[in-house]
Parts: structure tokens; C-alpha cells; sequence
């Protein structure tokens, strides 16, 4: 192959196309967990984490709601995955067995915030929130509905492997994802480009900027009790009692049961299974479809 710029476009064009049938195919998590936030700075201040707005009857005046400025910013992280090309291979017409690869890359941007936002969520119970408490904390800063300081938890404790409850049900999630810059396939590999004078290679690199951040707790609860049905029924018991500032029920909704690979089986189990053992008896399983499974591999 005679190797120019016009050749060299054809090729990354095939490069490209292969990256983004690998980013479109490629199952995601974060979706479901966490809420994209498009960021257009260096950082983003979530001032109105902690608030949830709310419907009264109008009398009077309209009642304007004050924002506790919680101060709490998401700093964005720049990311990037680079690989090589020989030229000898473009020239010998072999570049084709690269496309299983930047598909995999493709796969891999696509999945890149499942890796961000699975890691924040595993680090819940010492990562700090917008209280200043632990994200998943038994003392979360709360007023009743007198006026009084009191306080929420969002946790079960114990000894084994972590696992979730989401509320997914609003445009809310208890996690954020702050997308700055989306992934991009980009070259360098222009016949006079430094790495292919110097080197004799092509390069192939994405790159993108975000971060994840932690959201609203009061939509999350954490355990790392047993995932057992009872373990399970007390925890969505608890997280369906949450109350805001002012006593006010949040109706948070647990609609969403996030486990790591280990307890994929007790998961199933709980939540997918129409009969359970009761001693020797098979009994239904009232827990059946109460919550949407995902096995996050990356917890």
C-alpha cells in the first residue's frame, strides 16, 4: 500500500468505525446508578445536593425554599488509552487484524464510567458526601419536623462483601457521573508526524474528560450484613423510611439491588427466585421482582 494522508484517513476511518461498534455494543451500568450531569468547566458545585422539592398548597405568598450551600464540587479527570500501529503493517496491508482491538477499546470507553462510579459506590461507607459525613454513615445531619437536629442512616452493618439498594425511579440518582469531554478516537499518524519518523508507529488514542461523584444518600443504602432476605427486608424497610428536613417521608423506593460478582447467587435468590426454603418447605417468595438485579463486576 502506498502510505499518504489519503490512505492513512481510509484506514483510521475503518479504525473509527470498528472503536464505535465497540462503545455502542457494549453494556453499561452507570445509567442506572448514577445521573449524567453535562459539565462545561474544571469543576461543577452541587449547591443543591440535600434538597428535595416539594408540592403545598398555595396560601398566601408563594414559600421560597433557601439553598444550604453545601459547597460540594466535582473536580474533572482527564483520561486517555493509546496504542501503536506499525507502519510495516499499514504498508503490508495487515492493519486489518487491528479492528478486534480498537473494538475492544471502543467496549472499554463505553464502560470506562462503570469502573469510575462502581469504585466511588465501593468506597461509600469512608468516602465523605456533601454532609460531611461518610456517603453510606448512621448519623447523617437531619432536622424533624419541628425543627430539631437529628439525625438518618443509610447503612447496615456487618462483616461480609458490600452490597446496594438504589432508588432509580427519579431524575435523581444517589451518584453522579460529570461528563466534560465524551470519549473520542483520535490519530497521530501523519507520514511526518514525530512517532512514525522517529519510531516507525502509528498511534491511536481516546480520550475524554469526567468524573463520578457522590449524589444524594438519602437514595442509596449500604450493607455489609449477609445478603440474606431477611437482611434484605430490613434494609429496604429502613431506606423507605428516610425522611428529609422537616419529618417530610422521601418515598425513596429501593428498585435496584447492586451486588459484586460474589454475591451474584444470594442476589438471584432474593430477587428472582418465585420459591425460597422455609426449614424443608418450599414457600413463596414475596420478594420475587422487587427490585431490578445488577451485578457489577467492577464493585
Amino acid at each position: 500500500m502506498l502510505v499518504n494522508n489519503s490512505s492513512l484517513a481510509n484506514i483510521f476511518g475503518g479504525f473509527k468505525t470498528a472503536f464505535n461498534k465497540g462503545f455502542a455494543g457494549a453494556p453499561t451500568v452507570y445509567p442506572k446508578i448514577a445521573m449524567e450531569v453535562p459539565s462545561t468547566a474544571r469543576e461543577e458545585t452541587y449547591a443543591w445536593l440535600g434538597q428535595f422539592p416539594k408540592m403545598r398548597e398555595w396560601v398566601g405568598d408563594r414559600v421560597v425554599n433557601q439553598l444550604i450551600a453545601y459547597g460540594y464540587a466535582v473536580k474533572n479527570r482527564r483520561f486517555e488509552s493509546t496504542i501503536e500501529v506499525p507502519r510495516e503493517d499499514i504498508e503490508d496491508d495487515s492493519y486489518g487484524v487491528f479492528a478486534p482491538l480498537f473494538q475492544e477499546m471502543g467496549a472499554h470507553a463505553a464502560q470506562h464510567p462503570d469502573e469510575l462510579v462502581c469504585d466511588l459506590l465501593g468506597s461509600g461507607f469512608t468516602a465523605t458526601g456533601y454532609d460531611g459525613k461518610a456517603f453510606f454513615a448512621a448519623d447523617h445531619p437531619s432536622f424533624d419536623a419541628s425543627g430539631e437536629a437529628t439525625t438518618a442512616s443509610n447503612i447496615q452493618t456487618g462483616a461480609g462483601s458490600a452490597w446496594f439498594l438504589i432508588d432509580g425511579s427519579r431524575p435523581f440518582r444517589p451518584l453522579i457521573w460529570q461528563a466534560r469531554t465524551k470519549y473520542e478516537l483520535q490519530s497521530f499518524d501523519r507520514p511526518d508526524d514525530y512517532n512514525v519518523f522517529m519510531a516507525d508507529k502509528h498511534l491511536y488514542g481516546v480520550r475524554a474528560r469526567g468524573n463520578a461523584g457522590l449524589g444524594l444518600w438519602q437514595l442509596a443504602f449500604g450493607s455489609k450484613a449477609d445478603l440474606t432476605i431477611a437482611n434484605y427486608e430490613a434494609a429496604r424497610a429502613a431506606m423507605a423510611a428516610l425522611r428529609g428536613d422537616g419529618g417530610r417521608k422521601l418515598g425513596a423506593m429501593a428498585t435496584t439491588l447492586v451486588v459484586p460478582s460474589e454475591l451474584e447467587g444470594d442476589g438471584r435468590r432474593i430477587v428472582n427466585a418465585q420459591l425460597v426454603n422455609d426449614g424443608s418447605v418450599a414457600v413463596s417468595n414475596v420478594w420475587a421482582g422487587s427490585a431490578e438485579l445488577i451485578v457489577a463486576q467492577r464493585l
